[in-house]
C-alpha cells in the first residue's frame, strides 16, 4: 500500500488541524461574549450573534472538507505509524476538549435563550429529556396499582 505518510501531509494536516483551532477558539470566544450578553442586564442583539456564527460557519465548513480528506489519509497509515505521530495525537485531543467546552457553554446558552422566551422549547433538544407522553404513561402505571 502506498504509504499516505511519506508523501508528507501530516504537516499539512497539522496546519489545518491548527487553522480548525482557530476557528474553535474563535466560537467559543462567541459564545463566552453570547454567554456575557444573556447573563447581563444588557439588551442582548440577537441578530448580530446569529450574524457572526453564519460567519464562522462558512469558514468551518470549508475547512472541514479538508479535514475530512486529512482524516481518510491518517486512516490507511498503520496503526503503529499513527502512534508515533504525537503532535497529530495532541492537536485531535485539544480539539476535542476544546469541541466540548464550546458544546457545553452553547448548551447553556440556549438554557438562558429558552428562560428568555427567545427559542421556542421545541427547538431546545436535551439528552435527559423524558420521552414523549412519559408523564401520562407515570400515571397510567400508578393509577393502575
Amino acid at each position: 500500500m502506498n504509504n499516505p505518510a511519506s508523501a508528507g501531509f501530516i504537516p499539512d494536516m497539522l496546519k489545518d488541524l491548527r487553522a480548525f483551532a482557530v476557528l474553535g477558539d474563535e466560537t467559543l470566544a462567541l459564545a463566552a461574549s453570547e454567554h456575557q450578553a444573556l447573563a447581563g442586564s444588557c439588551d442582548y442583539q440577537p441578530f448580530e450573534f446569529c450574524r457572526l456564527r453564519k460567519n464562522l460557519i462558512v469558514r468551518l465548513n470549508a475547512l472541514i472538507v479538508r479535514i475530512n480528506h486529512w482524516r481518510q489519509l491518517w486512516q490507511q497509515i498503520s496503526p503503529v505509524e499513527r502512534a508515533g505521530q504525537a503532535d497529530v495525537k495532541n492537536a485531535i485531543q485539544m480539539l476535542q476538549d476544546l469541541l466540548i467546552k464550546i458544546l457545553q457553554l452553547d448548551r447553556e446558552n440556549q438554557q438562558a435563550l429558552l428562560r428568555r422566551g427567545l427559542v421556542p422549547a421545541r427547538h431546545v433538544t436535551s439528552c435527559a429529556a423524558p420521552p414523549p407522553n412519559y408523564v401520562a404513561s407515570l400515571y397510567r402505571r400508578h393509577n393502575t396499582h
